[in-house]
């Protein structure tokens, strides 16, 4: 149990840059859609809420978060007698920026298959943020992943994450920064 409980520990640390990213966006949404306006085939190509301010401030919230848990890193491991992954610059880049991309590759599709913004996509929204994430940190950095997502810390995130997904979106809803909870 107890190394279960490591595994777990250790894959959400590795992720964390990237889980915070988006959520940073929504809280400082707004300005500038990234696609101007543009359509595509008579639909929005990303629409409204996809902005340059949004992905700017998500990779940045992310990036210092990486910085954050690297500071931090060797006493909260020894305080829980975990080996927690650091985070080397092209890494944590990689993944703020990663899920960002993966987030708007994930709203290029759904607007490609007709959805308006806010509906539901299920598995794409769950999974975009993750997919786009660890895709950008294995071209900037290859060694790291490969050494840090281990089979097993992969299966945990890609489990882990729609749970916390549909949590953190319900909670958002609740508290009036989203307008559905998914």
């Amino acid at each position: 149990m107890v190394a279960l409980l490591e595994l777990v520990a250790s894959a959400l640390w590795a992720m964390l840059p990237a889980y915070v990213p988006n959520n940073a966006a929504v809280l400082a949404g707004g300005g500038a859609p990234i696609d101007g306006g543009r359509t595509w085939g008579g639909r929005r190509v990303l629409g409204d809420g996809k902005t340059w301010r949004g992905t700017a401030i998500g990779t940045l919230a992310g990036v210092a978060l990486a910085l954050a848990l690297n500071a931090v890193a060797v006493p909260v491991g020894a305080a829980a007698g975990i080996d927690l992954p650091a985070f080397p610059p092209l890494a944590a880049l990689a993944l703020a920026l990663g899920a960002m991309l993966g987030d708007i590759g994930a709203s290029f599709i759904k607007r490609r298959s007709g959805r308006e913004r806010g509906a539901a996509f299920p598995g794409l929204d769950q999974l975009d943020f993750v997919v786009g994430a660890l895709a950008l940190a294995l071209v900037l950095a290859p060694g790291w992943v490969l050494s840090t997502f281990t089979l097993e810390r992969l299966v945990v995130v890609l489990v882990a994450t729609p749970l916390l997904h549909v949590a953190t979106n319900v909670i958002a809803y609740l508290i009036g920064v989203k307008n559905e909870p998914w």
